[in-house]
């Protein structure tokens, strides 16, 4: 498999979003210093949300949870006991079918709102991953850069002590 290399150059324009960007190495790294790449996602995704977004998010955190289980089997094991002891009178006796209709519609409302959450926390992640690469892009080259500068300091400091044992002599 053919691993992709990018130029310097491509990766600073992915890195800050701009395809027009043309210069040197070093004018890269003091650009990529002053620009900030990583971002608030949860701010930003807040903003880009409906009152139908929030409304579905809010009925999949509460059909998420242990409440709503509590709350759910409560109702249903409370029908069911009516409906028993009522027996003859019973506005829904065995088999509970009307029951099953009431848990066949919340099942057919509830699926597609949670399923409209999923979605949209599916498009935050990803846009949460881009973020990370884009912040992992530039620690990259920042890295790189500082290894480089070191290695010309380390070359420097050796050709100074050489110069300086040349001098002793």
């Amino acid at each position: 498999m053919e691993k992709l290399k990018l130029s310097k150059e491509e990766i600073i324009k992915t890195i800050l979003d701009d395809p027009t960007i043309e210069m040197d190495d070093d004018e890269a790294i003091d650009l990529i210093l002053e620009y900030k790449v990583s971002k608030n996602i949860d701010n930003a995704h807040k903003n880009t949300l409906t009152r139908g977004d929030v409304m579905a998010d809010k009925l999949a955190t509460f059909a998420g949870s242990w409440v709503f289980i509590s709350i759910f089997l409560s109702v249903l094991v409370i029908w069911i006991i009516i409906n028993i002891l009522l027996m003859k009178n019973a506005y829904d006796p065995y088999p509970f079918i009307l029951l099953n209709l009431v848990l066949s519609c919340i099942a057919a409302i509830q699926a597609p709102v949670i399923m409209m959450s999923q979605n949209r926390q599916e498009e935050k992640d990803r846009i949460r991953a881009k973020n990370d690469y884009r912040v992992n892009l530039k620690s990259e080259l920042l890295t790189e850069d500082v290894h480089n500068k070191i290695d010309r300091l380390i070359s420097n400091q050796e050709e100074i002590i050489k110069r300086l044992k040349t001098l002793e002599k």
